[in-house]
């Protein structure tokens, strides 16, 4: 067991790597709550894929469609049911390059613990129970087609990238869902779930030396004999369409502001923390620019900017709500265009880093931003304590060679979302 230690901000983080190369890590926190998540490096992206030799291409869909289908037990129960009634509160997700199960509880941890680490290790598909999901998905899929939200999000997704898989919809669409079937949904499991694949982020008041004899001993998984090898297509460096508009039922215009990331400058995690010194410096509330734009009703509230990235994809998206979009999106680009010429002032600069270091800290208030965080950043090969550890090597110099290189308009996209005219 190893024990990583940041001093900056006094926590600590115990990390195990079997023989069977699941890792588990363990944050002790003093609450009540407690929570832990189990995630393997397998999501909506990894549709196809080699075993030894044999190639497999996967419905689109099929990670979240597997995600759904893992509660369902042989014995007739579903795990999600046996989970609640013992108090907790348990859930999965899918990502593109991740899918996670999860639950947060202050009492019944360990008797949640068995019912939790079974079902993970222990599919049950059938042709019954698969047929059965489908229209459960379905509805899930048609809900999604009816979210200007998510409309927005994968319209500049698919704006960006042209043949990347993450412009997949995470949970495929009603027909490529309706090719899968419970072999297929085995040969992800048995593919994907492997130990070595895979890794637990537990979190709260617990003995660490109980924690890691308990977390083992429910462990049965093996990792199988054959070679998995991810296949993903090609991108070029262009981007696949610049504007996207789309009328839904809203009330008021929403947009967003993408630029593809092709620059891969020095490591992603300093990017990320640029990235985020850049939000506060562009548009927060306390920005004179802000200021200006508001008072003159463009704005509602400041628009949020997000640093997207894992191994095969990564982009910038500034996101927000607007009565008059062609109005606001002008103003926006200007506002970049105008602070690559003037530079980044000194107190700016040292302003929006410090609020930056107070935002990561806040990640370790509670158990379940601080799990969440740890096994996100761990499926793209990152220990979340190396955002500290590289936080003061970030200057006003490299801030702006981000700005320059990363907001590319040659790689932007635009999305927007306007209401139904009548």
């Amino acid at each position: 067991m190893e024990l990583i230690e940041n001093k900056k901000i006094d926590e600590r983080l115990f990390v195990e790597k079997l023989d069977n190369g699941l890792t588990i890590m363990f944050v002790p926190h003093k609450t009540r709550k407690k929570y832990i998540v189990w995630a393997t490096k397998f999501g909506s992206i990894d549709n196809k894929f080699k075993v030894d030799e044999e190639v497999y291409n996967m419905p689109d869909g099929i990670a979240h469609y597997l995600e759904h289908k893992m509660f369902e037990q042989e014995n007739g129960r579903n795990s999600l049911d046996v989970l609640s009634s013992l108090g907790v509160e348990a859930n999965a997700y899918t990502t593109g390059n991740h899918t996670a199960y999860l639950y947060e509880c202050t009492d019944n941890f360990y008797e949640a613990l068995d019912e939790f680490m079974n079902y993970v290790q222990n599919p049950y598909f059938t042709d019954e129970n698969v047929e059965k999901e489908r229209g459960i998905i379905g509805q899930e899929i048609q809900m999604y087609d009816d979210s200007a939200d998510w409309s927005l999000y994968l319209n500049a997704i698919k704006g960006m990238y042209k043949e990347n898989e993450i412009a997949i919809d995470t949970a495929g669409t009603i027909e490529t869902i309706s090719h899968i079937d419970k072999e297929k949904l085995y040969k992800n499991y048995y593919s994907f779930y492997r130990p070595d694949n895979m890794a637990i982020v537990v979190c709260g008041d617990f003995d660490k030396d109980e924690i890691f004899s308990e977390i083992k001993k429910r462990i049965t998984m093996q990792n199988g004999k054959e070679r998995i090898t991810r296949i993903y297509n090609n991108e070029p460096n262009e981007i696949a369409n610049k504007k996207t508009i789309k009328q839904m039922d809203i009330s008021m215009p929403q947009f967003i502001i993408g630029f593809k990331d092709n620059s891969f400058i020095d490591n992603k995690i300093k990017k990320d923390i640029a990235i985020d010194i850049l939000s506060n410096i562009l548009f927060s509330k306390s920005s004179k620019f802000y200021e200006e734009i508001y008072k003159e009703g463009l704005l509602q509230v400041e628009p949020s900017i997000t640093y997207e990235f894992a191994d095969t994809y990564s982009h910038v998206l500034i996101q927000g709500l607007a009565k008059k979009v062609d109005e606001v999106i002008p103003r926006l680009e200007e506002r970049i265009k105008s602070l690559k010429e003037s530079g980044i002032d000194n107190e700016d600069f040292e302003i929006a880093k410090r609020a930056v270091y107070g935002e990561m800290v806040k990640i370790f208030a509670d158990p379940q931003t601080i799990s969440n965080n740890f096994i996100s950043n761990y499926m793209r090969g990152i220990n979340l304590f190396d955002y500290f550890e590289l936080f003061d090597t970030i200057d006003r110099e490299y801030v702006e060679i981000i700005l320059e290189k990363v907001f590319d308009f040659d790689k932007e996209v635009i999305s927007i979302i306007n209401p139904i005219e009548n």
